[in-house]
């Protein structure tokens, strides 16, 4: 029995979908597995079960073609979600899969739901949780099973957004950029130097360049911009330099190339702009953003926290609640955007459910 909580299933897959679902990153096992930071060591086992190549084949046997990007990002041929998921779906019933819809978990003894027809109650011999994080809940993933699990003794860290947008308290000049993409930047945060796009929205800043460093700018990184990441320190102050003088600061940007978005970025966080080309040439190579917050969880693409390392087993079983295993994004890593984290969710899900169906072997042998 598979008990989804919404009239379907599989919702923030169709809305991943939308962008072409980019199912995982064609790269070195150990590179992929990198990204995964300090969770790398004990999902690094799983990722290595079923990483990258076996989602490809994955894809393939259920006659959805792939192909990859010109990052290594993967994609469906038909760049997108549903036809994936009904492949998928077809698949499972044929195996004797049984969905139920607007099954909603209220975690009363045992596993009782509200369903349409009432209460319910079940007596699984083994159970595998995939209920998400904490964003996006009307796609279904709204965290409430935290409270459920920690009633039951399951230690738990506080969810926090991760692969978000920032909040940046915009002057009124601003407003005209709103949706502007910042092209041909990087973005430096603490350790990070990313070369990657980011969009001007009215709240802030997005898009794939700022999810890249978004876990160090919410652990207390400041978050500068480099206008010219093709150019030393040094060459960009030569090419300052050799600026008429008397030139406004403003026509100096714009014959370097700095115009649009990008001059409008530099006029709104370089005031007053410094007069020398030294400092201009460092105030453009690591420009500061004045960032304030994340932007609200429920809108981050993916979160951080959820069950702890040390409550569950190496199958994934967690140790309070003998028989019921979890996976996906209730357990608490964190990945960067490009394909890691569908394919952890994809990795620990198919851990999980073998050692369910383990689990229930050794049950009915004893």
């Amino acid at each position: 029995i598979l008990a989804e909580a919404k009239p379907s299933p599989a919702r923030k897959l169709l809305m991943a979908g939308k962008s072409g679902l980019n199912l995982t990153k064609d790269e070195p096992l150990a590179d992929f597995v990198a990204h995964y930071a300090e969770s790398a060591d004990w999902l690094g086992p799983f990722l290595a079960r079923f990483g990258p190549a076996q989602v490809q084949d994955w894809a393939r046997a259920l006659g959805q073609p792939v192909f990859t990007g010109s990052s290594g990002r993967v994609f469906p041929r038909v760049m997108k979600g549903s036809p994936l998921l009904r492949a998928w779906l077809g698949d499972l019933r044929r195996r004797g899969l049984d969905l139920r819809t607007r099954w909603r978990w209220t975690g009363a003894p045992d596993f009782t739901f509200d369903t349409p027809e009432g209460t319910r109650t079940l007596h699984p011999a083994a159970t595998v949780l995939a209920l998400g994080g904490a964003s996006w809940a009307r796609l279904g993933s709204d965290g409430a099973w935290a409270a459920l699990l920690a009633e039951r003794g399951v230690p738990l860290a506080p969810f926090q957004p991760a692969n978000m947008g920032f909040v940046v308290d915009w002057s009124p000049h601003m407003g005209q950029h709103f949706g502007a993409p910042l092209k041909n930047i990087a973005l430096i945060a603490g350790r990070q130097h990313v070369r990657a796009e980011a969009v001007i929205t009215s709240r802030g800043l997005e898009g794939g360049g700022i999810y890249a460093v978004s876990r160090a700018l919410r652990d207390g990184a400041a978050l500068h911009v480099d206008l010219f990441p093709d150019l030393a320190p040094t060459r960009l102050s030569e090419r300052l330099m050799a600026r008429p003088k008397g030139e406004s600061a403003t026509n100096t940007l714009r014959k370097l190339g700095v115009t649009g978005a990008r001059l409008a970025l530099v006029l709104e966080c370089a005031r007053p702009f410094p007069a020398d080309s030294e400092s201009r040439a460092k105030v453009l190579k690591k420009l500061p953003i004045p960032v304030i917050e994340p932007c609200p969880m429920d809108e981050a693409i993916s979160t951080a926290g959820g069950i702890r390392r040390d409550a569950f087993s190496d199958d994934l079983m967690l140790n309070a609640l003998p028989g019921v295993f979890a996976a996906g994004e209730m357990l608490d890593w964190e990945a960067p955007t490009g394909g890691y984290l569908l394919t952890a969710c994809l990795a620990t899900g198919l851990h999980a459910g073998q050692a369910a169906a383990r689990f229930i072997a050794r049950s009915r042998s004893e």
